[in-house]
Formats: structure tokens, C-alpha cells, sequence
């Protein structure tokens, strides 16, 4: 089946050769030329994946990754910026999205990401359904979790990152190990403390004490472990 990848871009030239790009690689494309335009198109269109550039007119990329998934769209994004600062690009991942490209780019290396990131959301879908953390049922197919029938907001990032310490439960997995496989082994964009602050933030959401958390577990000078 064919997938589907909204483009939202304010600069003609760069939507013509992401467009021409994907459509030669056999992927339908849709095309936003700022961001309210891009949320009603993620809203309306059910794309498979949304390429997202951060500063657009009407609304920054930040705000609409930020509002779709304050409305539980889970819709995998890849954000477009020139800013190259270590916050600017842990800001887009807090807020959701699934991985981040710096302009200039080029589109190789843009056909590649969003080709990783919908291989893994594939393979999340399929490997994994649902998984019990102390009292958090974590549902992977609806990207949900619930304590009780309290829903907890979980980004599909924080998804990720718990699904590779499901998967190594009671095993140490290192900060690198935590960048290979949610970024890839030839990843440039994100560091070690970025793994930290999304721990960090899971642990707000999941552990009932989480400056003493029980089940997502600090090895010093190593990584993390999971406890269930």
C-alpha cells in the first residue's frame, strides 16, 4: 500500500525537491505551505509520516508537533530546521517528534530518516502490543497508557525509549545502546544527555516516586535498566 507523507514547508524550493524526491521513491505526497495549513492537513489527510519545518509562518513547527499531540495524533514526524543548538533539538523531541534534520540537507538523507523512522514504527506495531510497568498498562498499538483508568500522556519518543528497556528488561542497556537503535548507528543529531531528560521525564509520568523510582533503574556511569 502506498504510503502517504505530508510535507509542511514555507520555502518553494525545498517542498519542489522533497516532493519530486519521495514521489520518485513511489510514496504519495502531500504538501502544507505553513502550519495551520500543515494541522489541518495532519488532521484530515491521515498521512503515514509529516516532514515538518520549524520556522513556518501562521504556526512554528514546534506549536503544530506540539497540538497534534496534545490531540493523541501519533502520526510519526521528522522536523526540518537551520538551528543546530543542542535545546533547539531536544525541544522538538520533548514535544514529539520522532526525529530531526538540519538544513542544509541533503535529500538522501532525508529519504533515509523517514524510511528508519516508519521501519520502526512498523516494527513497534508488530513485535510489541502491550506491556504492565508496576501499575501503568502501556498500550503500543493506540500509543496509549493508563494507570487505573487514568490516561497517562507518554510522546511516541518516550513509546520508544521504553519499549527498547521492555525489550532488555532486567538488563543494563547503555546510552549509546538507547542511540543506535531509536536513532540509528549513524546518528549526528542527538547526544547522550538527551536519553537522560526523556528518562527523567518518564520517570515523572510512571514511577509514583520518581526521585526514588522503583522501575526504571540509573547503573552509574553506565545506562538504565528496567524493574517491572
Amino acid at each position: 500500500m502506498q504510503k502517504k507523507i505530508l510535507i509542511v514547508e514555507d520555502e518553494p524550493g525545498i517542498l519542489l525537491s522533497l516532493k519530486d524526491e519521495f514521489e520518485s521513491e513511489g510514496y504519495k505526497v502531500i504538501q502544507a505551505v505553513d502550519g495551520e495549513e500543515g494541522l489541518d492537513a495532519a488532521r484530515s489527510k491521515a498521512p503515514d509520516l509529516i516532514i515538518l519545518d520549524v520556522m513556518m509562518p501562521v504556526l512554528n513547527g514546534y506549536e503544530v508537533c506540539k497540538q497534534l499531540r496534545r490531540e493523541g495524533n501519533r502520526t510519526p514526524i521528522l522536523m526540518l530546521t537551520v538551528k543546530d543548538k543542542e535545546i533547539d533539538k531536544v525541544l522538538g523531541l520533548e514535544l514529539g517528534a520522532d526525529d530531526y534534520v538540519t538544513k542544509p540537507f541533503s535529500l538522501r538523507e532525508v529519504v533515509a530518516r523517514v524510511k528508519a523512522i516508519l521501519r520502526r514504527t512498523e516494527d513497534q506495531a508488530s513485535e510489541l502490543s502491550t506491556f504492565t510497568i508496576g501499575d501503568v498498562r502501556l498500550d503500543f498499538l493506540r500509543y496509549e497508557a493508563y494507570r487505573g483508568k487514568e490516561r497517562i500522556e507518554l510522546t511516541p519518543l518516550e513509546f520508544r525509549i521504553l519499549k527498547v528497556l521492555i525489550e532488555k528488561k532486567e538488563q543494563v542497556i547503555t546510552r549509546n545502546d538507547f542511540l543506535d537503535k531509536i536513532w540509528g548507528e549513524d546518528n549526528m543529531v542527538v547526544s547522550s544527555r538527551t536519553i537522560d531528560s526523556h528518562i527523567v521525564n518518564i520517570r515523572k509520568k510512571i514511577e509514583d516516586d520518581p526521585s526514588n523510582p522503583k522501575h526504571i533503574l540509573s547503573i552509574r556511569g553506565v545506562g538504565y535498566k528496567l524493574n517491572p
